[in-house]
């Protein structure tokens, strides 16, 4: 008999249809005369039971938490069991047995995540992993849409994109180089190819903050193309939020349910999203902050007590050039400020950066002597500027940070498959 996914027995009519499914089991109740199975595969769940009278029962006895299987029985509608069928099972073929699972017996936060590698079978990882999947799905039809082209820049670096506190260094054979903060600098030099450019990729971070916003290692959506100005920028960036967001929520309305998500918040994300200065930012905070002023950096509070306040995605922009890289753009009757734009939203902060890039050479050179950079490690970057500059914008959101706000995590670790921090590197 031909295997079926558990998720067609449940949404297509099976009454009274005899179906083989394979998976594992997640849950076991014994009685004297019923067994009852909770089986799982990447689909759904779906309640098998096995009577003292079937063939399988002996079987079914020796079947432990997390044993995988195939079995066959006849399928029939139940409104007490989970999805509203169940199997009445009459055959089944153990795969794998499975010794006792530890989860079943600790669910501690701190023991799951130091057993990441089974924690992701439960079914909210399953959930948050496919809502991760369409998200990316969503991410990339937007980007198609407005005729930009996926690339695929070096994980691998010869020199920092932004602070250098912040690069791992490793041994490159017999070289130093570092794993890359950021893809801008590789999409830089392909626009001149191909214009409009992004990538997902990872990116690497040696902060050691630790909050639920925090990884070193994280997915970045990057996107950078010419002949483009701030407006431009924002316009993109509201409007890739925006189709991401109501895509989810027309189309995950089944995984944010489960999870107990808001999926109100993300269907109601539209463009135009609201715009303050950062000048702007600092007078609001002053009342919650009064030691900040002009100049300092927004920290996580900063940057949750403004988001907390609009309540939706919006931006803060026209940062003071002394707290940006080295690259931004900067007003040239303004030189004091970058044009430089961060999004935020509700209880995480930031979730991306973005702004114009300084397409001047000399201005460029002269940012990278005021940083104390050395202007070698960065010709190959001045030599974009040299043959055919053009002005141009970028920007890069955090794939996790994202997920986090979007489906109400407690902890960015939980928006990852296998999440890295300052403390959490296994397996």
């Amino acid at each position: 008999m031909a295997l079926v996914k558990v998720r067609e027995v449940l949404e297509e009519c099976c009454e009274g249809k005899r179906v083989s499914i394979r998976g594992w089991v997640y849950r076991k109740r014994e009685g004297k005369e019923m067994i009852f199975l909770l089986v799982r595969d990447s689909t759904a769940f779906i309640q098998c039971t096995v009577r003292r009278s079937s063939p399988a029962w002996n079987v079914a006895e020796r079947l432990t938490i997390e044993s995988s299987l195939t079995l066959e029985g006849v399928a029939k509608q139940d409104k007490r069991a989970p999805g509203g069928y169940e199997i009445s099972v009459d055959s089944i073929s153990i795969i794998g047995l499975a010794e006792v699972f530890p989860i079943a017996k600790d669910k501690s936060e701190e023991f799951i995540r130091d057993i990441r590698h089974l924690w992701l079978r439960s079914r909210r990882m399953n959930l948050v992993m496919k809502v991760r999947a369409d998200v990316l799905d969503f991410a990339r039809e937007y980007f198609k849409a407005q005729d930009f082209i996926e690339v695929s820049p070096p994980m691998f670096i010869s020199a920092a994109v932004e602070g250098g506190s912040t690069l791992f260094g490793l041994k490159y054979f017999d070289q130093d180089l570092y794993l890359t903060q950021s893809s801008q600098l590789y999409l830089e030099i392909l626009i001149y190819s191909l214009e409009n450019v992004y990538c997902i990729a990872p990116s690497f971070r040696a902060e050691k903050s630790r909050t639920i916003r925090h990884l070193t290692e994280y997915w970045h959506i990057e996107g950078e193309w010419p002949f483009a100005d701030m407006n431009d920028l924002m316009r993109f960036e509201e409007g890739l939020m925006a189709h991401v967001c109501q895509s989810a929520a027309d189309k995950c309305k089944k995984e944010f349910e489960e999870l107990g998500a808001d999926i109100t918040k993300v269907a109601q994300v539209r463009a135009p999203f609201p715009r303050i200065t950062y000048t702007e930012a600092i007078e609001k905070l002053k009342t919650k902050n009064p030691k900040l002023t002009w100049g300092d950096d927004l920290g996580y509070e900063d940057e949750k007590a403004l988001a907390d306040e609009f309540g939706k995605p919006f931006f803060v922009y026209d940062y003071p050039t002394a707290i940006k890289a080295f690259y931004c753009k900067t007003y040239r009757d303004k030189p004091e400020v970058a044009m430089s734009v961060d999004m935020m939203v509700p209880r995480i902060g930031e979730i991306s950066t973005g702004g114009a890039r300084e397409d001047d050479k000399d201005m460029l050179i002269k940012r990278i002597r005021e940083m104390g950079l050395n202007e070698k490690d960065y010709d190959w970057y001045l030599d974009l500027r040299r043959y055919g500059t053009v002005p141009h914008v970028g920007f890069g959101m955090g794939l996790e940070r994202l997920l986090t706000w979007m489906l109400d995590l407690e902890n960015i670790i939980d928006a990852i498959p296998f999440p890295r921090t300052t403390r959490r590197f296994y397996p």
